[in-house]
């Protein structure tokens, strides 16, 4: 079974930011699966099945929102490739 989720907006933002009503959509429905993936509530596969891509398009796309797309800390990385 599939959800659906409704945001009101006001029918001025997506020309205020040049783009149509789709591409508005589009980019929020993208900023969100973005921002659920940073604040590690999804996984970037479930991020990307929410958008309907493939893991791999998803997390190429991740540098456009300036998200990193393994996000290590130091001791993280050293401990993962000491384990390697």
């Amino acid at each position: 079974m599939s959800l659906q989720l409704t945001i009101d907006y006001p029918e001025s933002f997506p020309d205020a930011l040049g783009h149509t009503r789709e591409q508005f959509e589009q980019e929020a429905k993208w900023a969100m699966a973005v921002k659920l993936f940073e604040l590690k509530r999804l996984s970037s596969g479930m991020a990307a099945s929410l958008l309907g891509v493939d893991r791999v398009t998803f997390l190429l796309k991740l540098g456009d929102y300036g998200v990193p797309i393994i996000d290590l800390s130091e001791d993280e990385l050293l401990s993962d490739m000491a384990n390697a």
